[in-house]
């Protein structure tokens, strides 16, 4: 499994207005082959902080999310409202059992 952890740094302002494009891309990621998990969220400590957690069964099924368009569609959103930064995390990792199970 393929699990990425990503994190944009913006405005409250710039988030509200890549609401719509987040919303899709989230919702189109999640249709597409191979995820498992494609998940926005806002820290309830620091609203001008994007988080995003993914998760893939292969870096195949990941590569070809990349070249969908609603990649290109969320591109875009992100250029109209240019984060102050973006740190994405690339990890392969195996589920297994927690505490109790």
């Amino acid at each position: 499994m393929i699990v990425v952890n990503a994190v944009i740094e913006s405005t409250e302002a710039d988030i509200a207005a890549m609401k719509d494009a987040i919303q899709v891309m989230e919702t189109a990621s999640r249709a597409e082959s191979g995820c498992n998990d494609y998940t926005f969220s806002v820290e309830v400590n620091n609203p001008n902080i994007i988080r995003v957690t993914e998760q893939w069964d292969t870096m195949a099924a990941l590569n070809a999310h990349f070249a969908e368009p609603h990649m290109a569609v969320f591109q875009q959103a992100m250029a109209a409202n240019p984060p102050k930064s973006v740190n994405a995390t690339f990890y392969e990792a195996s589920e297994v059992p927690g505490p109790g199970q």
